[in-house]
């Protein structure tokens, strides 16, 4: 059941007599200029938990004020329980036993996402170019793509990457402007590798050198702050305001960077 009603004076007391557990009254803005996202995701989420929603759109500005005047609350959307208010699109999923992260907590969700879609990357690359399914190609493949997409997300916001790569670089620390150049550099050195792959060209020594560089320094950076001093940061690794824990990822994708650039070098002098 969708009801449109707009008068913020139809209040869900008047709904209690009809509500039960399946049944929820869903306050939101639906104005001309402004669709409130949270209140669509509200009712996807209640609809999708088989609730009954008696949908009711704030229209206007004054709408929306009488409204979070009368309840008490400073935002909406707002939803209702059998006459229980719950609160917004957060306080829903905490209801619906959803996890939900505090603005300080760390989470590995975004190195998740950049790693499966490389690697999905990576083996759309080996099955469309090669015959066969030759491993370690696979994974420079990987690793390159790897590379680029860490680049991209630093670049977004070079400002905020600095911010963050500072409080453990040790090379950017005594010298700032490395900080600044430092995405510019992780995604030349991508960028060279997967232009480089198996050619065995020279000119893997334009590049597999700075990844090394790049790599080995922040190796030593994230070991001392994280396993030594045992500080308890966040990562740059995926830009500015990153919730990802220094550590682990940070570690790897430096290791990596390193291990391209020797095993390139190595596969220049075998070949």
């Amino acid at each position: 059941m969708t009801d449109t009603t707009t008068d913020p004076v139809d209040t869900p007391r008047q709904a209690r007599s009809k509500s039960d557990e399946n049944t929820a009254v869903l306050y939101r803005m639906v104005m001309p200029d402004h669709l409130c996202p949270f209140g669509l995701k509200s009712l996807s989420l209640l609809k999708r938990k088989g609730f009954e929603v008696t949908d009711k759109h704030l229209t206007t500005r004054e709408e929306t004020d009488a409204f979070q005047r009368e309840h008490g609350v400073d935002e909406t959307p707002q939803t209702f329980i059998a006459g229980k208010r719950i609160g917004g699109y957060t306080d829903l999923k905490e209801y619906f036993g959803y996890t939900v992260l505090d603005e300080d907590d760390t989470t590995y969700r975004p190195i998740i996402a950049i790693f499966s879609s490389t690697a999905l990357m990576a083996l759309a690359i080996v099955l469309n170019l090669y015959d066969g399914f030759p491993v370690l190609t696979w994974l420079k493949w990987f690793f390159a793509t790897s590379m680029v997409a860490l680049a991209i997300q630093k670049l977004q916001d070079v400002e905020g990457f600095v911010n963050g790569f500072l409080g453990y670089d040790l090379l950017a620390r005594h010298y700032v402007p490395y900080g600044y150049a430092y995405p510019f550099a992780e995604l030349y050195s991508g960028i060279g590798m997967m232009a480089l792959i198996g050619s065995g060209s020279w000119l893997i020594w334009l590049v597999a050198p700075v990844a090394i560089f790049i790599g080995g320094v922040g190796s030593v950076g994230v070991i001392k702050a994280a396993y030594i001093d045992k500080r308890e940061l966040t990562c740059a690794c995926v830009g500015g305001g990153s919730k990802v824990p220094l550590g682990f990822t940070s570690l790897t994708e430096d290791l990596v960077m390193f291990g391209m650039g020797v095993w390139m070098l190595a596969e220049w002098f075998a070949g």
